[in-house]
């Protein structure tokens, strides 16, 4: 299995290194490491030439300013691995990170999507963890076309499989996606199908500086605005590209919410939700929550059991990325 490391940076001379070096410390290598400038001007460049120029692992694309998502774009076009990881270059991987993450996609080959918690550093140190417990969560196509659910973390802690990415990438919109690219790869992975999969570790060390773009500033509701838009076009493009008819989803809602291990009751209520949505008979649809609800309750007699904590949300920090998008917080962006 080759294992693929994509690093977009712009103007972040200070701190891509760290972000280099510690993908190259990794307990498990990666065979390839691509680090993508997005036009720097502040001497990212020639500090990356200088410290890996001659690093056969490690291969630099410059390239002009079009944004994030155009760096998935070119990373993603040049790398080759079965399993492609993102970092952001003020963020730093823990060294066991890619090990942990491996050895689920080695363990359950249909796990697609791994995501990992974050430990917060530089201004304070703060943990940010979803979930008190490992847990496969399944598939969210539904989840997602229907309520817009948001079910991952930031940039460096996603990866995934590359036959989920080839559905994705390459996105249009660079405009819109300037920033907070990673809702492509988190909203793209859950159009495409991809079972997703949370590991409760902070295996990732995320980087709270003055220059974080929106990390713990005012919302902006133009933004917020155009963000609503640019989320709509990236559903309708996905939707279009991948064939789906989302009005014929509710039929089997059910049967996407059986994918989930250990669902827990805001899970349960969501697709309460799109079962009272959906254009089906009254039979049909009480059938559905009695479904839905004795898989809940199957599910979780069966973690009590074994001893298993239930699910918890560790921080309410209004930095920390919610599993609905009812109000997706402003999170700090990297290209611009």
């Amino acid at each position: 299995m080759k294992i693929a490391c994509l690093i977009n940076n712009y103007n972040y001379a200070d701190f891509i290194g760290d972000a280099v070096d510690s993908a190259l410390r990794q307990t498990v290598p990666f065979d390839e490491i691509i680090v993508v400038d997005d036009g720097s001007s502040d001497g990212s460049l020639e500090l990356l030439a200088r410290k890996y120029g001659r690093n056969p692992r490690v291969q630099i694309v410059a390239k002009q300013n079009q944004g994030q998502l155009s760096c998935f774009n070119e990373g993603f076009a040049r790398s080759t691995g079965d399993i492609v990881f993102f970092l952001d270059a003020d963020d730093v991987y823990e060294p066991n990170y890619v090990e942990q993450s491996l050895a689920v996609y080695r363990r359950d080959p249909s796990i697609d999507f791994v995501f990992c918690g974050h430990r917060q550093f530089g201004e304070y140190e703060r943990l940010q963890l979803k979930f008190a417990d490992d847990r496969d969560l399944g598939y969210s196509v539904i989840l997602a076309a229907y309520l817009r659910e948001w079910i991952g973390a930031p940039t460096s802690c996603l990866s995934m499989r590359r036959s989920i990415l080839e559905r994705i990438l390459p996105l249009p919109f660079l405009e819109a996606w300037r920033t907070r690219a990673d809702d492509c790869l988190v909203f793209g992975a859950s159009l495409a199908g991809a079972r997703k999969y949370y590991l409760a570790q902070p295996l990732v060390r995320y980087r709270v500086h003055p220059r974080n773009h929106y990390f713990g500033r005012k919302i902006d509701r133009c933004a917020v605005y155009r963000r609503r838009l640019a989320i709509n076009s990236l559903f309708e493009h996905l939707e279009n590209k991948l064939c789906y008819n989302v009005e014929r989803f509710g039929d089997f809602h059910h049967r996407e919410f059986y994918t989930i291990a250990k669902p827990t009751l805001r899970q349960l209520k969501q697709y309460f939700l799109i079962s009272a949505r959906v254009p089906i008979s009254i039979g049909r649809r009480l059938k559905g929550f009695g479904a839905l609800t004795a898989h809940f309750l199957r599910a979780n007699l069966r973690s009590a059991s074994t001893g298993e904590v239930e699910a918890v949300r560790t921080s309410s920090h209004p930095d920390t990325i919610p599993f609905s998008r009812s109000h997706l917080p402003e999170r700090r962006s990297r290209a611009a």
